[in-house]
């Protein structure tokens, strides 16, 4: 039988999504699972988006230009335009889902055995991509004593080699939800200068800031515009994951030229999608009002819920809309597992992503978990009372 490749045998499992045949099978038992896994939103698509899609008048739903409807990419650059993010539509071209921005940003600005310094825990997928493309993740780890905060810059000069060719930063993040303050992002600024490196920022959660601080985007930062290539997506701020559209954005010419290539060779992105996303930048702002209500609301819910179980860690959560929870267990994987496989309360479990999976280090995050609060308040105060339940009789906890 032929082998496999390196690269596949390489590439790591997904953290949100491993556990899904375990969870099948609960369901198949007739279990009730709480997924706080995914960030998948519960909250209805805009209207706006459905009418749409709905009242297309087309005969032919023919390939779109492989950068994107133009009008897309217009509208796309005015919506950045009201968070002083200074970009026309030629400096975007839209992507099949924010992946796939990412997947083509390190496929045309890393060779093979480059590098680049990512602070962890951090989305896995990026490590996937970056092995896709033969690059080297050098993680830099910031801790949940401190919720997250970016080690010293410091640290972030000291993993800087000749092979090092840019820094991967998700602001707000996922997963902890952390929001880079001005200092920071200033401090990463000033070294992706000093070493003219890549800044690859994913900014797909700008709409979920949860602090007065403004929000501080890659393309406010001075002295670097061509050394930036933004990620984006439509999925999370209006609930359409299924859409498939993000976008790459960079004013890079000759990133875009290269990265050009790649859209020709996948032909073009999703039709529908795009039209739907494009009637979406005009969602009317109560809707988007009461999203960011709603959404305060299930962090308080949720960290509240959390911090009250004995045993229990989690800070705040500043953007975005996931915590990274510590949990008096001995290998948090083993415990997501056991609450599919062997654990139900009242004929109901819930589903967490195994924080492991977000370091590239081996042996972080074994007590630790990755929860997304996108169900509604009753289902998260219900997922907390199971998720006590269970450690009460977890056979593998370490407190009493």
């Amino acid at each position: 039988m032929p082998q496999t490749s390196q690269r596949g045998d390489a590439m790591p499992e997904s953290p949100i999504r491993k556990l899904v045949p375990l969870a099948d099978k609960a369901k198949a038992r007739g279990i009730k699972v709480y997924h706080l896994n995914i960030g998948q939103p519960d909250l209805k698509t805009p209207q706006i988006a459905i009418d749409a899609i709905r009242n297309i008048d087309r005969t032919v739903l023919e390939y779109s230009p492989s950068d994107g409807i133009k009008s897309l990419r217009t509208k796309l650059a005015n919506y950045y335009h009201r968070f002083n993010i200074d970009v026309s539509e030629e400096n975007i071209i839209i992507t099949t889902g924010g992946s796939e921005a990412v997947n083509f940003a390190f496929m045309n600005c890393l060779d093979p055995g480059d590098e680049i310094i990512v602070p962890e825990p951090a989305y896995a997928n990026y490590t996937a991509f970056a092995i896709a493309a033969g690059a080297v993740i050098k993680p830099i780890v910031s801790s949940i004593e401190d919720g997250f905060s970016l080690p010293a810059i410091e640290k972030f000069e000291e993993l800087i080699s000749p092979r090092t060719k840019g820094i991967l930063i998700c602001n707000p993040n996922n997963p902890t939800g952390y929001l880079y303050t001005r200092e920071e992002m200033n401090n990463i600024r000033d070294l992706v200068k000093k070493y003219d490196l890549y800044l690859f920022s994913d900014e797909v959660y700008r709409e979920f800031c949860y602090t007065e601080v403004p929000y501080i985007s890659a393309f406010h930062l001075e002295g670097i515009d061509e050394n930036i290539v933004l990620f984006d997506s439509v999925s999370k701020r209006y609930s359409e994951c299924g859409l498939r559209i993000g976008a790459l954005v960079t004013k890079n010419k000759a990133v875009l030229q290269n990265v050009m290539k790649f859209c020709q060779a996948r032909l073009s992105p999703p039709l529908i999608g795009q039209i739907a996303a494009e009637a979406s930048i005009d969602t009317p702002e109560s809707y988007m009002l009461e999203m960011y209500n709603e959404y305060i609301e299930r962090r308080k819910c949720l960290i509240d819920g959390l911090n009250h179980i004995p045993g229990i860690y989690s800070p705040i959560p500043m953007g975005a809309f996931y915590t990274v929870a510590r949990l008096p267990v001995d290998d948090a994987d083993k415990f997501c597992s056991w609450l599919l496989s062997d654990f139900d309360y009242h004929g109901e479990t819930i589903m967490m992503a195994p924080a492991s999976g977000f370091y590239t280090i081996p042996g972080l995050g074994k007590n630790e978990v990755r929860i997304a609060y996108v169900l509604n308040k009753k289902e998260l105060k219900t997922s907390m009372a199971i998720l006590q339940k269970a450690l009460e009789v977890y056979p593998g906890r370490t407190i009493k």
